[in-house]
């Protein structure tokens, strides 16, 4: 079996497995709602984690393409400007006072301007994002390493996850978007803040001023507008205790492709 044939495979199944998530992104809000389903997503989800791992490694890269592979027009996906007047204060200062909060379970907890957060190493890198609802772009990114932020702030042993909390309120009693990854993915090379997108400032619509970028995962798990990281040893008290703000309504928190 060629290399390109067993990765061909392995995402075959990865999201075939990730497939009945997918079926209540694409708007099954009644199978959401209902009793069964999340049972039934809850357990795919565990199998399609525990499959992902089995036979892809952690540090395995995403695919990077070329610049001549990257998309004309790329989808924003999403909330184009939260509707956030104290982001959007930021936003007509072009964010120079705004700052990311990192806290919880660190030794340094740390306020970062984005000018700091330019001067930590950075990685570009230009990957194909793919969307639940089944649309796909490439485009390029740049932004600080997740890692090197990390070694800023110094995370105590009992840290287990990582959690972005967002300026975009979802809902009609405020709630902000949120979501949370594990170590592994918060280590993992390609795991970037992006600031930039396509050699420009990271505009609003993709996520201004800053946006997670976790390639090997489809796009939902990929916040934006990150205004605060809280490192936490559960994600039991976080919100709904799923991980993430769709993931409380029932989706996947692996969503591994």
């Amino acid at each position: 079996m060629t290399r390109k044939t067993g990765i061909d495979r392995r995402r075959f199944i990865t999201r075939a497995l990730s497939g009945i998530g997918a079926l209540s992104l694409a708007g099954c809000d009644k199978l959401s709602q209902s009793e069964w389903f999340p049972r039934v997503l809850s357990s795919v989800e565990g199998l399609n984690n525990r499959f992902h791992h089995a036979i892809i490694s952690r540090n395995a890269l995403a695919r990077e393409y070329t610049e001549a592979d990257l998309t004309p027009s790329f989808p924003s996906n999403g909330t184009n400007e939260p509707n956030n007047p104290d982001y959007r204060a930021l936003a007509r200062n072009e964010f120079a006072d705004w700052r990311l909060e990192v806290g919880g379970l660190v030794r340094w907890p740390s306020s970062f301007s984005l000018v700091q957060l330019r001067e930590l190493p950075s990685r570009t890198q230009i990957t194909r994002h793919d969307c639940v609802e089944g649309w796909s772009a490439i485009a390029k990114w740049r932004g600080a390493r997740f890692s090197e932020l990390l070694a800023r702030v110094w995370p105590l042993p009992g840290a287990r996850y990582v959690v972005f909390y967002c300026a975009d309120p979802m809902d009609l009693t405020g709630q902000r978007y949120y979501e949370s990854i594990d170590f592994d993915d918060a280590y993992h090379p390609q795991t970037i803040l992006a600031y930039e997108w396509n050699d420009q400032t990271l505009p609003i619509a993709y996520g201004a001023p800053l946006r997670l970028r976790l390639e090997r995962q489809l796009g939902y798990k990929m916040a934006k507008y990150v205004m605060r990281i809280e490192l936490v040893d559960s994600l039991d008290h976080i919100a709904g205790g799923k991980g993430g703000y769709w993931e409380d309504q029932g989706y996947e928190w692996y969503a591994g492709i």
